[in-house]
């Protein structure tokens, strides 16, 4: 059971309600590996530069010239951020002859930033 302060306990005085809470919360919480891969899924998130390739693939797919045109940024800097966004499994990668197109993985992401948007838009 939840303990409170010595100094008169919860201002609600209903222990009971406080436990069923708690056991409830603990039940829906995440793995500790869920919180960690979480943590690495925001991590990825958290870089301006990779922000501003995701946004952009938000448009639909792209190769790298054309994301590094719109970034004015070269490619090289693009390419080192599109690994990193794809081992973090936020984009997808479809060759065509010697030119590959990004894109984001899935409507999830996608999901993600549209939610990042419209909340700081409000």
């Amino acid at each position: 059971m939840v303990k409170h302060s010595e100094k008169g306990g919860c201002p609600c005085h209903s222990e009971e309600a406080h436990e069923t809470a708690v056991q409830l919360l603990r039940s829906a919480a995440l793995s500790e590996e869920e919180i960690l891969l979480a943590a690495e899924l925001f991590k990825a998130f958290s870089d301006p530069t990779r922000l501003r390739i995701l946004t952009t693939l938000m448009k639909g797919e792209i190769c790298v010239c054309d994301i590094a045109e719109v970034l004015g940024m070269t490619q090289s800097a693009i390419s080192h951020q599109l690994r990193y966004l794809k081992n973090a499994r936020l984009i997808r990668a479809r060759r065509e002859g010697k030119t590959v197109y990004y894109a984001l993985a899935d409507s999830h992401v996608m999901a993600i930033l549209a939610c990042a948007t419209d909340h700081i838009r409000e």
